[in-house]
C-alpha cells in the first residue's frame, strides 16, 4: 500500500451539540478525538487534526494540527483542501472526529476500491448510504478542489460528482459509521458502551 496521510476533521462549529467543540466532548471520560486516533491512527503514516479552535488543546494529542484556510466554518470540504495542502503523502484520508467507532480496516478497504477502479476518491457506503467524510482520495485533486471553491462551491456531494469515485460497501459495518451529533445521543452512547469501546449500541 501506498504512504498514506490521514486527517481527522474536527473543525465544525458542533450546533446541534449545543455549539460545543465535539472532537473534546467527552464519552466515558475521553475525548471524541482520543476514540478516533486509536482506531485511525494505525491505519495511516501520518496524521493531521484540522480544527478550527481550541487549537493548543488539540496540539496536545501529539500531532500537527491544522486549521481551515478558508474562514467561517465552510464545512468538511475546507478541511480536505487545508489536508492536501498539507500533506507529506499522495494519499489522504478524512474521517470526523465524532464517529468514536469507525472500521480498524478503513483505510485498507478505500485503498482496495481505490485501486481497483483507478479512481481518484473512494468513499464509504454501507448499503444506499454513503459516508462521505470517509473516504480516500489522491493529493493530485487539490487543484480541482481549488477551483470548486473559488467557484462558491461548499457541498461535499456535489464536488464528488465531478470525479471519479470508487463507492465502497462496508454493510457488514453499518454501527460503525455511526456519530453522535446531540447530547441526547451522547447520553445514549455513555451508557451502551462498554469502557474496551468494542461495540456500541444498537438503535
Amino acid at each position: 500500500m501506498e504512504k498514506i496521510t490521514g486527517v481527522i476533521l474536527a473543525g465544525g462549529q458542533g450546533r446541534r451539540m449545543g455549539g460545543v467543540d465535539k472532537g473534546l466532548t467527552l464519552l466515558q471520560g475521553k475525548p471524541f478525538i482520543e476514540w478516533v486516533l486509536e482506531r485511525f491512527s494505525p491505519q495511516v503514516n501520518e496524521v493531521l487534526i484540522n480544527a478550527n479552535q481550541n487549537l493548543k488543546h488539540y496540539a496536545r494529542f501529539g500531532y500537527r494540527v491544522i486549521p481551515d484556510e478558508i474562514g467561517g466554518f465552510a464545512g468538511p470540504l475546507a478541511g480536505l483542501h487545508r489536508a492536501l495542502a498539507e500533506a507529506r503523502h499522495g494519499l489522504v484520508a478524512t474521517v470526523p472526529c465524532d464517529s468514536p467507532f469507525l472500521p480498524r480496516d478503513l483505510v485498507e478497504r478505500l485503498y482496495a476500491g481505490l485501486a481497483a477502479e483507478k479512481a481518484q476518491l473512494a468513499v464509504a457506503k454501507t448499503f444506499a448510504q454513503p459516508h462521505p467524510v470517509f473516504c480516500l482520495c489522491r493529493r493530485a485533486v487539490l487543484a480541482h478542489l481549488n477551483e470548486f471553491l473559488a467557484s462558491g462551491g461548499r457541498k461535499i456531494d456535489a464536488w464528488y460528482a465531478t470525479l471519479e469515485v470508487a463507492e465502497v460497501a462496508f454493510d457488514d459495518q453499518e454501527e460503525a459509521f455511526s456519530n453522535i451529533n446531540t447530547p441526547e445521543e451522547l447520553t445514549g452512547f455513555e451508557a451502551d458502551t462498554p469502557p474496551s469501546g468494542a461495540t456500541k449500541r444498537t438503535s
